[in-house]
């Protein structure tokens, strides 16, 4: 038997206990290994956070600006489905159209004149070196904003993501840390820009361990949550301090919902899969050249006529996931959406936007856990649709990111509820997880991979 490993850096009490043996044998309390956490490095961290969460702010003003002006919401981050209900059907659609023009000349000018430049935080810690251009991200960041505050179905987390991680990226570059510390920090500041804009710091946190990084250990989620934190804080200068999802109803356990929960596990591990390769498609035959000119405007009036009749596909897809939370909806109208939501959403990154993919999954989790939930409760009645709702979502975001534990406290964080669904939510999730897993191996994120990753499975 080898003797106790010895972390590195030392730990400042030199003398050991009793025993003899090392605290290394706890196997997430480790030695840095190459990215060390030196006093530096966590002042680094640091300035990360306060400059995602100032970036934050920055994206989501925006958003909320471009939102006010096209649609007439007032407030950050609430009313934008009772602003477009109420609007007038050209009120929908013009604003879409200009989406697609300002979308379509903007990324095209921006792909012409940064050849090369990289804006893609998973493709630059997975193949690459940590290095992020600062010009394209701001770019491409302020782009995806404006047209999604026009109403294209996409995420609004990928801009702060993008540029948390470009800070990461320069700060790291200015500052001289080591290739292992610079890789960290961008993964930090990434999660970080999840955080703060949804007000998640353990959902951020456990997203630049789990899926960022895959390590979930003290070198990692030490900083993570550091940064996630700083983060969140800092953002609420601008953004408001309250819960993404309010007055989600705390739901109870109960029999029925553990059943319902080990049978939704393999559909939604199975459509999971379908929506991620349906992403892969788009994103590696969207629209290039000439044509990206063009693509948007066609892609989003399509997306403008289906919301005439269906307002609630426009935006990330949020009021769908919380009118489903509430208890809302009809079991055609969250069918419907189930399905349409992954299908537009796809539509709109064909064409060559940018955007995120977490709300659209997971609004699409909400309805298809809804509409399953009021199928079930025709033969076993008793439970509100609520619940099944969260279960769903939770479900889909764990199989869509290949990240449970960042889905489960990600849905916890945006409620502020769930405790109570707690264990079928995590039967769903695994379940859902492991049979996408099993079925496919890749994520919303690795399947928009431009190049090839060196080990192919």
């Amino acid at each position: 038997m080898t003797g106790p490993r010895q972390r590195v850096p030392a730990p400042v009490i030199k003398k050991r206990l009793p025993s003899g043996l090392g605290a290394m044998l706890q196997p997430n309390a480790t030695g840095d290994g190459e990215a060390r956490l030196t006093p530096k490095f966590w002042l680094m961290v640091a300035l990360t956070g306060v400059a995602t969460g100032l970036f934050g702010d920055l994206m989501m003003w925006i958003l909320f600006t471009v939102q006010h002006l096209a649609f007439g919401v007032t407030g950050r981050g609430g009313g934008f489905e009772e602003a477009v209900t109420r609007a007038e059907g050209w009120r929908r659609v013009l604003p879409l159209l200009v989406a697609g023009v300002v979308g379509g000349i903007g990324w095209y000018l921006l792909r012409r004149f940064t050849p090369g430049r990289k804006s893609e935080v998973d493709d630059v810690l997975w193949t690459g070196e940590g290095r992020l251009s600062f010009r394209r991200s701001l770019g491409t960041s302020t782009l995806s904003e404006i047209v999604i505050g026009l109403g294209a179905s996409l995420g609004r987390e990928s801009a702060p993501k993008l540029m948390g991680a470009v800070s990461g990226s320069l700060i790291a570059e200015w500052t001289g840390l080591s290739a292992a510390q610079r890789r960290l920090l961008v993964a930090c500041g990434g999660g970080a820009g999840l955080a703060c804009v949804y007000n998640v710091p353990l959902g951020g946190a456990l997203f630049t361990a789990e899926v960022l990084l895959g390590a979930v250990n003290l070198p990692v989620i030490l900083p993570a949550l550091a940064c996630s934190g700083i983060a969140t804080v800092v953002a609420w200068l601008y953004l408001p301090s309250g819960v993404t999802y309010p007055d989600v109803p705390a739901y109870r356990f109960s029999l029925r919902l553990l059943v319902w929960a080990v049978l939704l596990g393999p559909v939604v591990g199975f459509a999971a899969a379908g929506y991620i390769r349906l992403i892969g498609w788009v994103s590696h035959h969207r629209a290039r050249g000439a044509w990206s000119l063009v693509a948007p405007l066609v892609a989003f009036a399509v997306l403008g006529a289906l919301s005439l009749a269906l307002p609630q596909l426009l935006g990330n897809g949020k009021p769908i996931a919380h009118d489903a939370f509430l208890g809302q909806g009809t079991l055609l109208l969250l069918a419907c959406l189930a399905v349409l939501k992954p299908l537009v959403t796809a539509l709109c990154l064909g064409s060559g936007a940018s955007g995120g993919l977490f709300t659209p999954v997971l609004s699409t989790g909400a309805a298809l856990g809804g509409c399953l939930g009021l199928l079930w409760s025709l033969l076993w009645p008793g439970s509100p649709l609520g619940a099944y709702a969260m279960i769903g979502a939770a479900a889909m975001i764990g199989a869509g990111m290949q990240a449970p534990l960042a889905a489960l406290a990600l849905v916890l964080e945006l409620t502020h509820s769930g405790f109570g669904l707690m264990v079928p939510m995590i039967i769903a999730t695994v379940i859902a997880t492991a049979v996408t897993r099993w079925l496919d191996g890749y994520s919303i994120y690795t399947a928009r991979l431009t190049a090839p990753v060196n080990v192919q499975v």
